[in-house]
């Protein structure tokens, strides 16, 4: 009995743990990841803004559904593997070089913006993307999971890796 009591205080004492030190860190977090690629600012722009094509490419994304725009721009909702719903609308756009999007619910444990840029070589042929989120985690466990074993940056590189796959290149991310 006195076992089981210890591994349940200490359950509780870790679990108290992972909230007070998840509530000490910031809300808002910047985080950025690049790649570059082989094929010029248009025909990446061209892939990135087909929301509808997707799930074609991006790996753990089950379904796209086109949402009603906003202020003139697209908006979808993502389904992803294990069926975890995520609304997004463009915020901004500046073709082929400047898209932003942003988590279109409030009521999620978290938000904030992607911003995808993407910068030609000299010659045009070739081109870097870089993608830098400006998120916030209200939630003060998932803050401490995203911090200590996630990566704020890990959905970045996925999609990186991803968009490579899609381009049939491989895949440097870069900071």
């Amino acid at each position: 009995m006195k076992t089981l009591l210890l591994i349940f205080a200490t359950l509780v004492v870790l679990i108290l743990a992972i909230v007070a030190l998840g509530a000490l860190l910031p809300a808002k977090h910047v985080s950025t990841r690049a790649a570059r690629f082989q094929r010029s600012p248009v025909q990446v722009w061209s892939i990135i803004t087909d929301f509808q094509k997707f799930p074609e490419w991006r790996t753990n994304l089950k379904r796209v559904e086109p949402l009603t725009p906003v202020n003139g721009y697209p908006s979808w909702r993502e389904i992803d593997a294990r069926g975890h719903i995520i609304p997004y609308v463009i915020v901004d756009s500046v073709s082929p070089q400047r898209l932003v999007t942003k988590i279109a619910d409030p009521k999620l444990p978290f938000g904030g913006t992607w911003t995808f840029e993407i910068t030609p070589t000299n010659d045009g042929s070739a081109s870097t993307v870089r993608i830098t989120e400006n998120g916030e985690i209200y939630n003060p466990v998932f803050r401490f999971v995203a911090r200590f074993f996630l990566g704020f940056s890990a959905t970045e590189a996925q999609y990186l890796r991803d968009l490579g796959a899609k381009l049939q290149e491989p895949v440097v991310i870069e900071r």
